[in-house]
C-alpha cells in the first residue's frame, strides 16, 4: 500500500510538473508571436507615423479621391486572411493575387500612392515596417486629411507571402448585399452590426462605378425620384454604357469626411443598394437615425471600429514576414 502511495505521489507530482511546462510553453509562443501596439515601432522606427502621414496628405493634396481608396485598401485587404498587405501583391506565375477578384478588379486603387509611401519609409527605416502596417496607417491619416477622427493606429503586423483570389470573391461584401448578407459578412471577421453601420459611413468619402448602381437608380423603388434622376444622367440605360462613369457616394460632400452619409440614406439617397439596405426598415434603422445627428458618436465609433477591424487575424511575431517592395514576396 505505502509503494502504491508513493508511486501514486510520484506521478501526481511528475504530471503538475508536464502541465506547467506546456501552459510556459503556450504563454512564451504568445508572447512570442507578439501583440499589436501603437508603440511597435518607438524604437526601431519612430519616424513612420510622419513619413506615411507626409506621403498621404501629398496624394490627398492631388486627389482627394485618393483618401476614400487607400482607406478602402485597408478594408479589403482585412476581410480577406486579416489585415496582412495581401490586397498588395502582384500576380506571378506561381501566386494568383486579389487585385483581379471581382470586388476589386478595375475598382481598387493606390497602389503607386502605397508604394511611394513604403519607398519613403524604407529610406529611414529599412526593413523595418510591413506593408500591412502602412495601410493600416494610410487609412487613419486618409480619414484625417479629409476631416475626420483620429485614432491610435496599433502596429506590428506582418505581410503575408500568400493571396487569396478566392477569399477576395466570397469574402468582401459585394455593393448588392442585402442587410442579413452584410451583418453575417462582417460577422465572419469578428466584426458587429454596429460596428457594419458605422464603418459603412466611410461612404461618406469616394466614388463608385456607374456599373455597380445602375440597377438601383433605375430599378428600385426606396430611393428619392430626383435622386435617381441626377444619377442616371451619366450613368445611362442600356448596360455598357458608361460603365465606368463615376459618382459621389455623398453628393453633398463627397470629400468631406462627415455624418451627411446618414442623412441621405434617411432620405432615400443611398447610392449603392448595400447602403440603402442600412436604413430600409431593418433592425439598423436606428442605428443610422442616431449617426444621422451626432456627429461626435460617429466619430468615436467609427474610430473604434477601424481600431478593432485592425485587429482581424494579423501575422506577428515569426509568421509572414516585412516585405521590402510591397507588390511582391521577398
Amino acid at each position: 500500500m505505502a509503494s502504491s502511495s508513493s508511486s501514486s505521489s510520484s506521478f501526481s507530482s511528475n504530471f503538475g510538473i508536464v502541465i506547467m511546462v506546456i501552459v510556459l510553453s503556450i504563454i512564451m509562443m504568445r508572447s512570442c508571436s507578439g501583440q499589436l501596439s501603437s508603440e511597435f515601432y518607438s524604437k526601431t522606427c519612430p519616424q513612420v507615423y510622419n513619413t506615411v502621414r507626409k506621403g498621404v496628405e501629398s496624394a490627398v493634396s492631388k486627389e482627394k479621391r485618393m483618401g476614400a481608396s487607400l482607406l478602402r485598401l485597408h478594408f479589403h485587404d482585412c476581410f480577406v486572411q486579416g489585415c496582412d498587405g495581401s490586397i498588395l501583391l502582384d500576380d506571378t506565375s506561381s501566386l494568383r493575387g486579389e487585385k483581379t477578384a471581382g470586388p476589386n478588379v478595375g475598382s481598387v486603387r493606390g497602389f503607386d500612392v502605397v508604394d511611394n509611401i513604403k519607398s519613403d519609409v524604407e529610406k529611414v527605416c529599412p526593413g523595418v515596417v510591413s506593408c500591412a502596417d502602412i495601410l493600416a496607417i494610410a487609412a487613419r491619416d486618409s480619414v484625417v486629411a479629409l476631416g475626420g477622427p483620429s485614432w491610435k493606429v496599433k502596429v506590428g503586423r506582418r505581410d503575408s507571402k500568400t493571396a487569396s483570389l478566392s477569399g477576395a470573391n466570397s469574402r468582401i461584401p459585394p455593393p448588392t448585399s442585402n442587410l442579413r448578407n452584410l451583418i453575417s459578412s462582417f460577422q465572419a471577421v469578428g466584426l458587429s452590426a454596429k460596428d457594419m453601420v458605422v464603418l459603412s459611413g466611410s461612404h461618406t468619402i469616394g466614388q463608385a462605378r456607374c456599373t455597380v448602381f445602375r440597377a438601383r437608380i433605375y430599378n428600385e423603388s426606396n430611393i428619392e425620384t430626383s435622386f435617381a434622376r441626377t444619377r442616371q444622367g451619366n450613368c445611362p440605360l442600356p448596360t455598357g454604357n458608361g460603365d465606368n462613369s463615376l459618382a459621389p457616394l455623398d453628393l453633398q460632400s463627397p470629400n468631406g469626411f462627415d455624418i451627411n452619409y446618414y442623412k441621405n440614406l434617411i432620405n432615400k439617397k443611398g447610392l449603392l443598394h448595400s447602403d440603402q439596405e442600412l436604413y430600409n426598415g431593418g433592425s439598423t434603422n436606428s442605428l443610422v437615425e442616431a449617426y444621422s445627428k451626432d456627429t461626435k458618436a460617429f466619430y468615436s465609433d467609427f474610430a473604434a471600429a477601424m481600431i478593432k477591424m485592425g485587429d482581424i487575424s494579423p501575422l506577428t511575431g515569426s509568421n509572414g514576414e516585412v516585405r521590402k517592395n510591397c507588390r511582391r514576396v521577398n
